[in-house]
């Protein structure tokens, strides 16, 4: 019986030991590139990913024994679905093993834009004692409205729900699913009320630019904004118009739309998108490296998850 799975991007080793102890054969491939994988797919039931290929309709069709794909993470973008689900191929992900890390990543960057942490921090370190200039704003009272209650969004709802704030939230594609910590509500809902807007949906030709300048400009108060979903979720000229003009009053972006693309000259900020040196420069906008759910705790849950998914097929 073939139960050969490959191993494309490098995961925690507890992955591999729990599918090992469970009858499967994992062989690494975490070296090796797509001609030589398109070479020998059709030697193995399963493939692991993060986001080293795309797992394209050449690789599929290529892949005649494939039986799974399973992605150590949320987004499955990097995977033609439709194509793979045609061919009876399971795609698997394990959004549940960082959605904790997500949800925390999301709290820390609000409070600290809230709160002007990094601003402080760096202008004490310059010797500055300035406190008048950052006062900071309270959460208690504010209303958060949320985009996409799945995972990633449930969990950033539970995390805030020690600090006094309402929060609200839409998903198209779910209903009825008001609970302790959130009330199910429109967009029309969360434009008329939020103080604080958080994107927590995958990518795709949906959500491609969802925060551009109409729907910037629907938000009845001024806004904070935290993107810890995907970068091209936020079309960045959009964004910089509102940071410029004041409606947008902060921004907390785990991911960018210029990832994969333009990062080869952040060390010397040269040849970069001028809206990005706008947002590098910004005192009203952190940005981290797509960190959100990368902690020491997740790395562990995603592979562990993973591998409890694959062996339940």
């Amino acid at each position: 019986m073939n139960n050969k799975i490959l191993i494309i991007d490098k995961t925690h080793p507890i992955l591999v030991e729990k599918l090992n102890n469970n009858a499967f054969a994992c062989v690494d491939f975490t070296g090796n590139s797509y001609e030589e994988l398109s070479a020998i797919i059709h030697n193995y039931i399963g493939i692991i990913i993060r986001s080293r290929f795309s797992i394209d309709r050449n690789l599929i069709d290529k892949a005649t024994n494939l039986k799974f794909i399973g992605r150590v993470g949320a987004g499955l973008e990097s995977i033609d679905l439709e194509y793979a689900e045609s061919k009876n191929i399971n795609c698997i992900n394990s959004p549940e093993g960082n959605m904790d890390a997500v949800g925390e990543h999301a709290v820390a960057m609000l409070l600290n834009l809230y709160n002007r942490i990094n601003i402080a921090n760096q202008e004490v370190k310059l010797g500055e004692w300035n406190r008048e200039e950052n006062r900071g704003m309270e959460l208690s009272g504010k209303t958060v409205g949320i985009i996409g209650y799945g995972n990633m969004g449930s969990a950033f709802a539970k995390k805030l729900s020690g600090f006094n704030c309402k929060v609200i939230s839409y998903d198209k594609y779910k209903h009825n699913y008001s609970d302790e910590y959130t009330q199910e509500s429109s967009l029309d809902d969360i434009f008329s009320n939020a103080d604080i807007i958080s994107f927590h949906v995958p990518f795709t030709e949906e959500t491609h630019y969802y925060f551009d300048g109409d729907f910037i400009n629907s938000f009845a108060k001024n806004i904070l904004i935290l993107n810890t979903a995907r970068g091209k979720v936020v079309k960045t000229s959009s964004l910089v118009k509102a940071l410029e003009s004041g409606k947008v009053i902060g921004a907390g972006l785990d991911v960018l739309e210029y990832e994969k693309s333009s990062f080869e000259g952040l060390a010397n900020k040269t040849n970069l998108p001028a809206d990005l040196v706008y947002l590098l420069n910004a005192e009203n906008v952190i940005i981290t490296p797509h960190i959100a759910g990368w902690t020491h705790e997740s790395k562990i849950k995603l592979a562990e998850i993973l591998a409890d998914k694959i062996i339940s097929l």
